[in-house]
């Protein structure tokens, strides 16, 4: 296959955005980042940039639906194409089709499709999340109370992580019995805590055990407080794990999305959209397991006023997070791309633009609007 080289840009390389690169392709990955003086492989197909930022595309580890489609309720191939179809305008490159509190058949369900759609080459699916149901009760949220159920040993031993992707699991600690955690870690699955009204000290055992990170920080889980620091002090406290953090201006506030960052740094806190099926449609409203949610005012609610997941999108999480933070683009971009990455194990293949990784781009103007999506070397989107 021919070289693509792409030029004519500011290229996020070694930590900083840097004018005068040319990138160079070769079979879906990058086969070298050097200076450009104008000299150009024979025969190379050559991208110009036009002066924009040519960052690592986004990684999402928590996308619920887009373009229409919730994962829940389509869990297939064709489902999982549309919703990441539908993420790749907004510069999405790798995501994982999160299924919320269901039964253990839709679970299954999803599991196999992401598995059929991850082998089957559909761009820019990288595993599963599956978000529930071993969740409290006092903090689900929008989840449904009667899809809940405890985490049993013979649960562990039927669930079974994917083969060819990452599989995160979203659980309540306070739920488990001891050793539970480590026990799912040491099948390959990513731990998170997430609905979850535990104190610090059990939080803290969790992470001991492998809790790998936090679900949406801040968000439906126990709070930090004079006495007892809850699932967010433990969050905030540790050094270990990392945190999704939902940046749509409606979930969290400004002041708590700084203070997130001072305590984590872009290395450990990564940006997550909680996507419903309205990013990439024109819906204003959906059913969720039964519940209709109405979408106003870029906010998802069901028929009670209760969040529902969010209309966001990873570019918009990317520009509100540097007018909130005022950290500049490089470090947004730790926490749109190379902390997702590094939390889901395949920080040597993606999640940064050097040679060897996957050739995933996005290109953003001065404005930080999405301009051209490439996965694999592949234009999948481009601003007409």
């Amino acid at each position: 296959m021919a070289e693509t080289v792409y030029v004519n840009g500011k290229v996020l390389a070694e930590g900083r955005l840097q004018e005068g690169l040319a990138v160079s392709v070769r079979d879906g990955r990058i086969s070298g980042v050097q200076a450009d003086h104008g000299a150009l492989p024979a025969r190379a197909e050559i991208v110009d940039l036009a002066g924009g930022c040519l960052l690592p595309g986004f990684i999402d580890t928590q996308v619920n639906g887009g373009g229409g489609v919730l994962f829940n309720e389509t869990p297939s191939v064709a489902g999982i194409r549309t919703i990441a179809e539908a993420h790749q305008q907004f510069g999405t490159t790798g995501l994982l089709p999160t299924l919320i509190s269901d039964d253990l058949e839709v679970i299954y369900q999803g599991l196999a499709a992401v598995a059929e759609a991850i082998d089957t080459g559909v761009p820019g699916v990288l595993g599963i999340h599956i978000e529930g149901p071993f969740l409290c009760e006092e903090r689900r949220g929008v989840h449904d109370a009667s899809k809940l159920r405890k985490l049993t040993a013979e649960l562990i031993e039927q669930l079974e992580p994917l083969e060819n992707g990452c599989s995160l699991l979203t659980v309540a600690p306070e739920t488990m019995e001891p050793g539970m955690v480590r026990e799912l870690s040491d099948k390959g699955f990513l731990v998170c805590a997430g609905h979850s009204n535990a104190g610090y000290d059990q939080v803290r055992e969790a992470i001991g055990e492998g809790l790998r990170g936090f679900t949406h920080l801040y968000n439906a889980m126990s709070q930090l407080l004079a006495r007892e620091s809850g699932v967010v002090g433990a969050a905030l406290d540790s050094d270990e794990a990392w945190c999704g953090i939902i940046v749509d201006r409606y979930h969290v506030s400004p002041a708590s999305v700084r203070i997130a960052y001072r305590c984590k740094g872009p290395e450990k806190l990564m940006l997550v959209t909680d996507a419903m099926p309205p990013v990439g449609s024109p819906i204003s409203e959906f059913t969720m397991l039964g519940s209709q949610v109405t979408v106003k005012g870029g906010v998802c609610t069901d028929v009670d006023g209760t969040l529902a997941g969010t209309a966001l999108d990873m570019s918009t999480a990317v520009r509100n997070t540097v007018r909130i933070t005022g950290c500049g683009l490089p470090e947004v971009s730790i926490m749109a791309s190379a902390a997702p990455a590094r939390f889901l194990g395949i920080h040597d293949q993606r999640g940064q633009i050097a040679p060897g990784c996957a050739a995933d781009f996005v290109v953003l103007d001065h404005d930080l609007i999405v301009q051209r999506t490439f996965v694999a070397g592949q234009e999948v989107w481009a601003r007409s």
